[in-house]
């Protein structure tokens, strides 16, 4: 195989990226956490400027991958950053951890969310479990294909899932202020807004992912910059609009009451047939977000294994799919063995983010502080730079969210779950022997 064949082409333009970052962060979650930031915060005014303030934590660290992903592109995204950074040893460490927690836990709760909703539509059908199994499966598989394939399919999933966020907006406006009232009682405020901006940040989770495809994008260091910032505001727009909208419709006490207010407010408006529309919107959003999760994390892998003779399978790039193919293989391995152990657990969803959260924020962390280190190192690289101040306000936000990942795992144990996140720790640990092999 020549080189050309053996390395990723640049095939995708600003838009295809910024549709990827768009379909990760607009996943199911937004179905799903608006009810939770209403019973933390207990004021309408305070939720919304919650949301701003995420939006602007995520622009911040947009800004931040903007530069590193224009001055050091490469496919393994946060891996290369932290092996220029630090050496080999803690980005094979990182790259473990993706495979092991964040990237395959992220693919697994995401899962069991479009299982949940697909008992929504097929009461007496397969339970969650398994058509989380059949979303990962079909998803790994949809990859193996050709890029080309998970692009379209992207494409098509982001329209689905925006279009549906629109129809509840259209559905509030259709209705004067606090005119849906259910029978549900609002769960008391509680939890304040460091509970709440965990849930914030969930829901605009994943825009780092666009670094993984840096070394395929056209016109890389002009077209990253535009795919994150573009993305991100983007999302940032419609989450506000779409919480404007359910506070409009439900009131604050309202949205509290009820975990799924999209589909009681579109069932008000529209009847019930609306429901199980929101349903099927619902796992688009899901199926959206793993197919952007499965492409962004295979790549990864494959860098670790092209740069460690040990696990050089991993490695092999199929040019003529612009495929990673084992690296897709062994990474939705794992994350059908991680939809197994969520199985057990009373919230798989639940389980999965405090599985991965501290994890996942450690290295985010790491990924601020290589800025700095980068910077040092090479004063005189070309490329796009943050602007003053945000690599601080970023490396800021992701040591709180840290703190608040750990604080969830522990919450979670202590509420009578299981200890998803001290499981996800221990893998985490088991991968140090591989990580200090590296070279």
């Amino acid at each position: 195989m020549s080189k050309a064949e053996s390395a990723p082409a640049r095939r995708l333009r600003a838009g295809d990226v910024a549709l990827l970052i768009v379909g990760i962060m607009i996943g199911a979650g937004i179905f799903r956490v608006p009810a939770d930031i209403a019973a933390a915060t207990g004021d309408g005014a305070v939720m919304l400027g919650l949301w701003v303030v995420g939006g602007g934590a995520a622009l911040a660290g947009a800004f931040c991958y903007a530069e590193l992903a224009s001055r050091y592109p490469g496919i393994g995204g946060e891996y290369h950053f932290l092996r220029l950074a630090f050496g080999p040893r803690l980005s094979a460490w990182f790259v473990w951890a993706r495979l092991a927690v964040i990237q395959t836990g992220s693919i697994a709760a995401v899962a069991f969310v479009a299982g949940d909703q697909m008992r929504i539509l097929w009461p007496d059908g397969p339970p969650p479990a398994f058509w989380a199994i059949v979303s990962v499966v079909f998803v790994t598989a949809t990859a193996l294909v050709h890029l080309e394939m998970t692009r379209r399919l992207q494409q098509i999933l982001v329209a689905v899932v925006i279009l549906s966020l629109l129809a509840v907006m259209v559905a509030a406006l259709w209705m004067p202020a606090g005119a849906v009232v259910t029978d549900a009682v609002p769960i008391p405020a509680g939890g304040g807004i460091g509970m709440a901006l965990v849930f914030v940040m969930l829901a605009y989770g994943g825009w780092n992912e666009a670094a993984y495809l840096s070394a395929e994008v056209k016109d890389g260091r002009r077209s990253m910059v535009v795919a994150l910032v573009g993305g991100i505001l983007l999302v940032a727009v419609l989450y506000l609009a779409f919480n404007a909208a359910l506070l409009h419709a439900l009131g604050v006490d309202g949205l509290a009451a009820n975990p799924a207010p999209a589909a009681v407010l579109v069932q008000a408006a529209f009847g019930t047939a609306a429901g199980a529309m929101i349903a099927l919107a619902a796992i688009a959003a899901a199926l959206s977000t793993i197919n952007a999760t499965a492409i962004t994390g295979a790549r990864a892998i494959c860098a670790l294994g092209q740069d460690m003779p040990l696990i050089a399978r991993l490695g092999a790039w199929d040019g003529g799919r612009s495929v990673p193919v084992a690296a897709l293989l062994a990474q939705g391995g794992v994350a059908l063995a991680l939809t197994l152990y969520a199985a057990t657990a009373r919230d798989g969803f639940a389980a999965m983010v405090a599985f991965g959260a501290p994890v996942f924020w450690l290295f985010l962390s790491l990924t601020a502080v290589s800025l700095f280190v980068l910077r040092s190192k090479y004063p005189d690289r070309e490329g796009f730079r943050a602007p003053p101040f945000l690599p601080l306000v970023f490396l800021a936000a992701c040591l709180f969210m840290l703190w608040s990942g750990v604080d969830y795992a522990r919450h979670m144990w202590t509420e009578g779950g299981r200890a998803a996140g001290l499981l996800g720790i221990i893998l985490l640990l088991v991968g140090l022997p591989l990580a200090w092999r590296a070279k």
